[in-house]
């Protein structure tokens, strides 16, 4: 029986150099469930194997990036591990690695609190109750951590929700913001502007730089966010996790 390649993904990974200690393995040149999994399985992997000199890991939505120590392992030598690691498995249909939470977070959709629901859901072709069904029941993976501490970007959300951002800039939302664009969330650990429409309130302080562990939620993990009341979420705001509440799932 033939093997069905996916023209998608034959032509991945790609390795590159990234300065003179590190490499950047890419699994694709844009976002995919495939290419996601593929690039949190390799780091995982990565970490696992526990090469000589290897300093640094890192994941971004669909590449893994890996910095080292040139005095302990050769440039090519390095090289080499990569490439024979790479051809070990199918990246794309890979294991998620192990440890992985799933993250039950309480959300007020909409009101003052999260005043652009309406605009996104429109934009999506949705009520607003449809919008708050959507996206309350989608399970969504912390794909990666980037642009402020501890900032998950979520996803990905059924193809409604393919919406560009802003052209503007809102000019602050407010710090654990739930935020939508481009089949993506986002929960910002501080207030800031952004050109995403806000469409939930959260109260999960997400980073914590007093801890061991400053970031909550790490790559792999998966979230859901349930539909709350604005007297509920008041209420829990003196607690760190907003009355979030987790389960290891692998």
């Amino acid at each position: 029986m033939n093997q069905v390649v996916s023209t998608e993904t034959m032509a991945w990974p790609r390795i590159r150099t990234a300065g003179y200690d590190g490499f950047l393995v890419s699994f694709a040149d844009h976002l995919s469930e495939p290419a996601n999994r593929a690039a949190l399985a390799f780091r995982a992997a990565v970490e696992r194997a526990g090469w000589s000199g290897v300093e640094e890991t890192s994941t971004s939505l669909v590449s893994t990036y890996l910095r080292f120590d040139p005095n302990c392992q050769a440039h090519d030598q390095m090289q080499a591990a990569i490439n024979a690691l790479l051809a070990t498995h199918d990246w794309f249909a890979a294991d998620l690695p192990d440890g992985r939470k799933l993250w039950r977070v309480p959300t007020v959709f909409g009101t003052n609190l999260a005043p652009q629901l309406e605009e996104a859901a429109q934009a999506a072709g949705l009520t607003v109750d449809q919008a708050i069904a959507s996206i309350s029941q989608s399970q969504v993976r912390v794909q990666t951590i980037g642009f402020s501490p501890g900032m998950p970007y979520l996803g990905e959300l059924p193809a409604e929700w393919d919406i560009p951002r802003q052209t503007t800039l809102t000019s602050k939302v407010s710090a654990a913001g739930l935020c939508v664009a481009l089949r993506q969330l986002v929960l910002f650990p501080v207030a800031t502007p952004t050109g995403w429409r806000q469409v939930g309130q959260t109260a999960f302080r997400l980073f914590r730089p007093d801890q061991d562990q400053p970031f909550v939620l790490r790559p792999g993990d998966e979230v859901l966010f349930e539909p709350t009341s604005p007297e509920k979420l008041e209420a829990m705001q003196k607690d760190a996790n907003g009355g979030a509440s987790c389960e290891v799932i692998s």
